[in-house]
């Protein structure tokens, strides 16, 4: 199989243009060497099988085992956490972790998703567990010994996570709990040796650490999605599950802000996903349109595409600073760093949607390509379209983070 780029260039790619116009005047040094050492794994152990993950089918081959794995040994994981659980214990760990998610999503939002969810949801959960809990689950975590996975999300309850919507409950029972429920487009689930859930106990929500070796824990089959395919999902079943004490993660009723809290991090971690997304479909299409010569000279030589890809440019800049103040501003010890966390996530998310569209546009018939029949190469941006989407729709809507920015200009008396 040969591939749009020339031999010699095929595993660096285009040209990284961020590298040339993005003037990084916020992140610190620490968070500079985390996106080079990201990026020179992204580039080793996810390039060369991105094309594989982005084309699979999730029920035969719908999570990458062998990057997993990698990234383990890699220590990618360490990069969100403190020392005493086997992190890196950085300085500004959630920007950190960002830049690490946008370097993985510029290959495969896949890879970008399932660290998110293993570190970011699964992991910052468990971070906010006690002493004991923190070393007995996230450590093992850290090192990569099992897949993280984080279940809030029911078949009538996703945005919404208000006790009144939530299904899933969780009575107390011979010393400890017994959970019944049902959890929907849980990502890494198939393959998680923990589940994070959260479910109603009494008239408020908990969360529990849900090993799913546990007798009454099954999960479904595997959903079949637009995009994200090597992001794999299907719905976690609870049917009895006795859990003991040392399961109810953190206090019985603070379910809701551990989850809202491991949320708006995600938000973070979903922005600058979108921000990867578009810078790879951004450098794509600029090369393209350098190379690609119609009408007596370069596609770069029409003002159309003059106008929109310096439109790009600069939103491009505005997004990865969005995310990368909301990281700093967690960084800083504010757990609910709104509204730059809804913006950046509202704005990162359209942006790779909007970024990716126009890619496809302007390799015309082999941007709409997965695979060309003459020659068999790779069309180079129809996966980062069907990829692109999701990120308008998970981790809280787009149309949630509107109304979470509205509250903060005129307030919940007038918003709700």
């Amino acid at each position: 199989m040969t591939t749009l780029e020339d031999p010699k260039t095929a595993t660096a790619g285009p040209e990284r243009i961020a590298d040339r116009l993005h003037h990084d005047l916020l992140a610190p040094e620490e968070t500079r060497e985390v996106r080079h050492r990201v990026r020179d794994v992204a580039q080793r152990v996810v390039a060369p099988v991105a094309a594989r993950i982005a084309n699979g089918d999730e029920r035969t081959d719908g999570f990458p085992r062998e990057v997993f794995d990698a990234l383990a040994a890699e220590g990618l994981y360490r990069i969100p956490f403190a020392r005493d659980v086997g992190g890196d214990g950085l300085a500004h760990p959630a920007l950190a972790t960002a830049v690490a998610v946008e370097e993985l999503a510029y290959y495969s939002n896949s890879v970008a998703a399932i660290f998110d969810v293993h570190c970011i949801l699964a992991g910052n959960a468990l971070n906010q567990g006690n002493a004991e809990q923190r070393q007995r689950w996230l450590k093992p975590l850290v090192a990569g010994e099992f897949v993280g996975a984080f279940a809030t999300s029911e078949p009538a309850a996703s945005s919404d996570l208000s006790p009144r919507a939530v299904a899933t409950v969780a009575v107390q029972a011979d010393g400890g709990w017994v959970l019944n429920g049902r959890k929907r487009w849980i990502t890494n689930s198939v393959v998680a040796g923990v589940i994070v859930v959260l479910a109603r106990t009494g008239e408020r929500l908990s969360t529990f650490i849900v090993p799913t070796s546990a007798p009454g824990v099954s999960i479904g089959t595997p959903d079949r999605k637009l995009g994200n395919k090597g992001q794999i999902t299907a719905d976690v079943v609870l049917d009895d599950v006795h859990l003991g004490p040392e399961h109810l993660l953190g206090e019985e009723g603070g379910g809701l802000k551990v989850a809202l809290q491991t949320l708006t991090y995600g938000r973070i971690g979903i922005a600058a996903a979108g921000v990867g997304m578009a810078q790879a479909a951004f450098d794509h299409t600029a090369a393209h349109l350098a190379r690609r010569h119609a009408f007596g000279g370069p596609l770069a030589g029409k003002q159309h595409w003059q106008f929109l890809m310096a439109d790009r440019l600069a939103e491009l800049t505005a997004a990865r600073d969005l995310y990368v103040k909301a990281a700093l501003r967690m960084d800083s010890g504010i757990p609910f760093p709104e509204p730059e966390a809804a913006m950046a996530k509202e704005f990162g998310t359209r942006l790779s949607v909007d970024m990716a569209r126009d890619a496809v546009q302007a390799f015309g018939g082999f941007g709409f390509t997965y695979q060309r029949g003459a020659d068999d190469a790779v069309g180079p941006v129809e996966a980062i379209y069907r990829d692109s989407k999701i990120g308008e729709i998970y981790e809280g809507a787009n149309e949630v983070q509107k109304w979470v920015i509205a509250r903060q200009i005129f307030g919940r008396d007038i918003t709700g």
